[in-house]
């Protein structure tokens, strides 16, 4: 009798045990169900200059910021890929020593800046306004806040704001209407790390600047490579 009474409490045990982890699963489930990474973000990024003319090269300080929000659309059961849109702001600063300034009749003079030219600034700044669209990666699950991410996607970009500023002794030149220029602005980006820091690259796609030549006849395309880090904020 007693043996039969401890089978009886095993069993009974088992099944609770049981019971009680499929409560658990389920709860885990509907959890699941629910999550999403959606986020705000803020990006420190340095700024290299490329296909640019022969002799064009980086001067003083070129840099950004970038911040915004994702909204996260996970496309699988364990939710940890997914598809995110979001809007933002960036402002970025081009130091550099091409010249952008204007003829009499108003054509923009594109031109190389000489090393034996004595300046203070030459800067090259905007800010617009940003749809980026990513696909994401990582490890992550509805209650491991810590997770490696692999964020790779495009920007469609507008400038509302643009600046070329060329300072020198008794001289300064400002341009804020320059035909050549592109407002739609195109990139690629990835982010990569874990938790809360990560690397950040971006790619200029389309040039800053269409059918635009220097004074010697080379061409002016003007692309950015963005690196940096981005920190992304439940």
């Amino acid at each position: 009798m007693l043996n039969s009474l401890k089978i009886v409490f095993f069993l009974i045990g088992l099944l609770y045990s049981f019971i009680s982890f499929s409560q658990e699963k389920e709860n885990d489930t509907i959890l699941d169900s629910k999550y999403r990474e959606d986020q705000f973000y803020i990006g420190l990024n340095y700024n290299i200059i490329s296909s640019v003319p022969s002799g064009v090269d980086s001067r003083g300080l070129s840099g950004g910021i970038q911040l915004g929000y994702f909204r996260d659309m996970p496309i699988n059961k364990r939710r940890n890929i997914a598809i995110a849109i979001g809007a933002g702001l960036a402002f970025d600063q081009f130091g550099q020593n091409l010249f952008i300034g204007e003829e009499a009749n108003e054509n923009t003079i594109f031109s190389v800046i000489d090393d034996e030219v004595d300046f203070d600034q030459n800067r090259f700044t905007m800010a617009a306004v940003e749809v980026p669209v990513q696909f994401r990666w990582r490890t992550s699950t509805a209650e491991n806040y810590k997770f490696w991410r692999i964020y790779a996607g495009m920007k469609l970009g507008y400038v509302y704001w643009y600046k070329a500023t060329f300072k020198q002794p008794n001289n300064k030149v400002i341009q804020t209407d320059i035909p050549e220029f592109d407002n739609v602005r195109l990139s690629a980006n990835l982010s990569f790390g874990y938790n809360t820091f990560n690397f950040y690259a971006s790619y200029s796609i389309n040039p800053f600047f269409k059918d635009a030549t220097t004074s010697d006849n080379q061409t002016v395309d003007f692309k950015a490579i963005k690196l940096g880090l981005i920190f992304y904020i439940l």
